[in-house]
């Protein structure tokens, strides 16, 4: 189950609970809060530990990306040093080995922004998800405060009067 989908649960528990009479209190199942907050404890590390699996999956990546370059220069160089012994192209294995290089600092500057692009969306993704709980907890926590401070409204009403 999602989180959100738990949060929802835990929201329509407390909309459709019976209400005490004259008053803005709700009667709440004790079970079926605790039932839904032992979901929530459960789901959310599973949430975690997917962002934990995104990041060590962006980290592989990076790390196969960083092989790949390293490989490439080893074989550039060697590929230099061959054409270098050859007298007859030196100039040439000069330019390969320059085209070389550049050709591998641009994938390695491509692969450094996509990786960086992905690892800011998903610390982007990560806030907007949680400012969405942290929205709908506020929304939630404010709809309580209004009940008690219109039930503490009603009692110094009653005293007053009384």
């Amino acid at each position: 189950m999602a989180v959100n989908d738990i949060l929802e649960k835990i929201e329509n528990l407390v909309v459709d609970a019976h209400r005490v009479v004259f008053t803005n209190k709700c009667i709440i199942e004790e079970n079926d809060l605790y039932r839904l907050v032992d979901d929530l404890r459960g789901e959310l590390p599973l949430e975690i530990q997917q962002s934990v699996e995104i990041v060590q999956e962006k980290q592989a990546i990076l790390d196969e990306a960083n092989e790949q370059a390293a490989k490439i220069v080893e074989q550039a160089k060697a590929y230099a040093v061959k054409l270098t012994e050859e007298n007859e192209i030196v100039q040439q294995a000069k330019e390969q080995a320059r085209l070389i290089m550049q050709q591998t600092q641009e994938q390695e500057k491509e692969i450094m922004e996509k990786t960086m692009q992905s690892s800011q969306q998903l610390k982007a993704d990560a806030n907007q998800y949680a400012n969405q709980v942290f929205d709908h907890l506020l929304t939630n926590v404010g709809s309580a405060l209004n009940i008690v401070q219109q039930a503490k409204s009603e009692l110094d009403k009653g005293n007053e009067d009384a």
